[in-house]
């Protein structure tokens, strides 16, 4: 079966990076972007295609499994948020072999995101940058969409929406990108109402409160510990039943925040503790980086960036991904288990080796989604099934036993 599996991967590797992708890479990546969205939403639709793609790209080992924060994972490789943004491939990406998916980032209103381009390759950097600004739907029409099930709901044919099985969906949740929500108060508010939407309808098995999207207007305000402080306080008095508008407790959902990578040692310390502070269960290291100065920006060695807008994602950010992970695992791994935060570790991610320099820094999830585009859609399981022979070839016989043990 193992051998089956690589053969498989190799000649649907060959065929992308060959065949396929100098053909997709002649046309605007947005509208490849959209491309993949309406076919995997296509063929999400039916049991018949769902089948097939999974003959094709799913892979199960269960030295992969893992039980977090009291939520199955079939694998630790998550597709990030930014990709399926308006959750339209909930019901086919555990096909192409994902553990578990985030959405969005999702806001409190719809928000259409910045004018013009939002998307460019950088091929020698194995990179993109990304200025969409939070394009997506707004909170209650996602959320509604994915948990409709009474009919004449006005949603009820969108049931083919929610995930398969026990396929694990997270939300990221963030503040609309506009004027409006500029004031803290106003911000915190925009991003409660988004995760109030969700736990309405009962959809998501952990959040992320994105505070690190670099596409918005206003920019980062909530890196800042002092606005953090109160963004937390605010999410916590939901959590805890305590917010007075009529929510259960939901301390069962993890509460994630996700990071930039380009922070201070300071400002991260100062977010760690926060962090520990209001019992958030954990980090997603790392979001997009600004830092056009990375010499690892090889595309603009003979040439200009094709724009100064946007953050830089892929193997830019592998390094400074990794670090930052590093970073914060040796903050928090002498804590009791118990209220240890879980890293998800994010950022150039291509290989089975990038993945498994991620999970020994001390992530216990992975995500992504640029290492997917230069590498083909088989990269997932090229990935998962590479993490089982490192485990093997280093003795261990799951994936958390590997979980830090570079920071030992």
């Amino acid at each position: 079966m193992e051998a089956w599996t690589k053969l498989r991967n190799d000649v649907i590797g060959w065929n992308y990076r060959n065949i396929l992708k100098p053909i997709l890479f002649k046309f605007d990546p947005e509208d490849i972007h959209d491309l993949f969205v309406k076919v995997g939403n296509f063929l999400g639709r039916a049991s018949l295609p769902r089948y097939l793609t999974g003959v094709l790209f799913d892979y199960e080992n269960p030295a992969l499994e893992q039980e977090i924060l009291g939520i199955k994972f079939k694998n630790p490789i998550g597709l990030s948020a930014g990709f399926d943004k308006n959750a339209k491939l909930t019901q086919i990406i555990s096909k192409v072999g994902f553990g578990f998916t985030e959405i969005g980032s999702v806001t409190g209103r719809p928000c259409k995101g910045n004018e013009g381009r939002h998307l460019w390759r950088l091929p020698k950097s194995e990179s993109l940058i990304v200025y969409y600004g939070l394009t997506n739907d707004g909170a209650e029409n996602i959320a509604n969409r994915l948990g409709a099930t009474e009919i004449g709901s006005g949603y009820a044919r969108s049931n083919r929406f929610r995930p398969q099985g026990n396929f694990v969906l997270g939300v990221s949740l963030a503040k609309t990108n506009d004027r409006e929500t500029t004031t803290t108060e106003a911000g915190i508010e925009d991003y409660i109402k988004a995760y109030e939407a969700f736990l309405k309808t009962e959809v998501g098995d952990y959040f992320t409160i994105n505070i690190s999207c670099p596409n918005t207007f206003g920019g980062e305000p909530f890196v800042e510990p002092e606005r953090l402080d109160l963004l937390l306080f605010a999410f916590a008095k939901v959590r805890d039943g305590q917010s007075g508008r009529g929510l259960a407790s939901v301390k069962t959902r993890p509460l994630f925040v996700k990071l930039p990578p380009d922070l201070s040692d300071e400002k991260l310390d100062a977010i760690i503790e926060l962090v520990k502070k209001y019992k958030i269960n954990g980090f997603v290291s790392t979001n997009l980086t600004k830092d056009r100065n990375n010499p690892l920006i090889k595309d603009k060695i003979k040439d200009p960036l094709p724009t100064d807008k946007g953050g830089l994602s892929g193997k830019i950010v592998e390094e400074l991904a990794t670090k930052q992970i590093e970073y914060i695992y040796k903050k928090i791994k002498d804590l009791p288990q118990t209220e240890r935060p879980i890293i998800i570790g994010c950022g150039g991610i291509f290989t089975a080796e990038d993945a498994y320099n991620k999970i020994k820094a001390g992530a216990s999830l992975l995500q992504l989604i640029t290492g997917m585009i230069f590498e083909g859609p088989q990269v997932i399981s090229e990935i998962n099934q590479g993490l089982v022979a490192l485990l093997q070839k280093d003795g261990y016989k799951n994936i958390s036993e590997a979980v830090g043990k570079n920071n030992l």
